[in-house]
């Protein structure tokens, strides 16, 4: 007799019996993407471009999908090593090693930015996911299908009272953004380790009877990529500090690129017009102005420190100067 649906979805699903090395340069190129992004964000940090793209909404969303695709390629490996059943020593070494490079993460970053250091990142999230999701892996398919929904709808009904609290900002339910550097709480990126889990279900076991499972990857950037992909903790924890050194000796030999700065003083001053009874057109062009004449003056450099009595005069009659000039009343200064 046929098993019945519940029965198959329930059935530990048998691994390929190679690795997959597709699966490995897909890892492989989500570690660039973030490499890439990451250094976006360094140059921004040290001042070697106009603002810190990798803050703007695209940088965001590039962030999100970056995040996205490692945490459904982490459900689809625990299919991959945990399918056919479970290995408990693998999932101690598993746990051990991510939670361990997560920890270091927190430290190192506590070091270098005690403001904003990553206390709940995304190889917390993985660790702690790892784990949450292995019941998953033998329960009927729709049971994580359902959960995945579930996770990753959860923060927009939910928020404030005791879920805003510190010591839960890593479920990721409150309506307070924590001030960190990377923040991929469980809400809702759990859930996205549990879209991998179905895919990795489904997928697993028509991919072992393809030629994708067969394929290997030949000479050049696939095969770089396969191999960053099967040393991805490696990988990850090496490049930024890499990066990060290589630009700041590019910062400290070349000095901030010219217009460093100038976008986000744009929209401070704007924001402070608006607030103090400015219209908001005016204010935006008088921004611009203000840019302008601060650099004609001296003053833009001295703009990234306290001013001095004189020099703060001078700043205020510009800025009230491009002002009146933005809304009509008297020529520019």
């Amino acid at each position: 007799m046929a098993p019945s649906s519940s029965e198959s979805d329930a059935a530990p699903v048998p691994p390929p019996r190679a690795r997959i090395d597709a699966l490995d340069v897909a890892r492989g190129s989500a570690l660039t993407a973030m490499a890439a992004y990451h250094a976006t964000w360094d140059l921004g940090y040290l001042r070697l471009t106009p603002e810190n793209y990798a803050l703007t909404p695209p940088g965001r969303i590039a962030a999100h999908l970056i995040a996205g695709s490692f945490l459904v390629l982490v459900g689809i490996g625990l299919v991959l090593a945990h399918g056919a059943g479970l290995r408990r020593r693998a999932v101690l070494a598993r746990v051990g090693r991510i939670g361990g490079a997560a920890l270091a993460v927190t430290a190192a970053t506590y070091a270098l930015f005690p403001g904003s250091y990553v206390f709940f990142g995304v190889l917390h999230c993985i660790a702690l996911a790892s784990v949450l999701a292995l019941p998953f892996l033998y329960v009927p398919i729709a049971v994580p299908a359902l959960c995945a929904v579930l996770v990753i709808a959860a923060p927009h009904v939910t928020g404030g009272g005791v879920l805003d609290a510190p010591e839960l900002f890593f479920l990721g339910l409150g309506r307070t953004l924590p001030q960190t550097n990377d923040y991929v709480p469980l809400f809702p990126w759990f859930g996205l380790v549990l879209v991998g889990i179905v895919a990795g279900r489904l997928g697993v076991p028509r991919l072992a009877r393809t030629r994708l499972n067969r394929w290997r990857p030949g000479r050049g950037p696939g095969r770089i990529a396969a191999w960053a992909g099967r040393h991805s903790l490696a990988v990850y924890l090496v490049h930024q500090p890499v990066l990060l050194a290589l630009f700041s000796g590019i910062a400290a030999l070349a000095g901030p690129h010219p217009r460093a700065g100038e976008p986000e003083f744009r929209a401070t001053y704007a924001r402070n017009c608006v607030a103090t009874g400015g219209e908001a057109a005016a204010c935006r062009v008088a921004a611009r102005c203000v840019v302008g004449a601060f650099r004609r003056d001296g003053l833009w450099a001295q703009s990234q420190r306290t001013f001095t009595v004189a020099e703060r005069a001078r700043a205020q009659a510009l800025s009230q100067g491009c002002y009146e000039a933005a809304e009509g009343t008297a020529p520019p200064p």
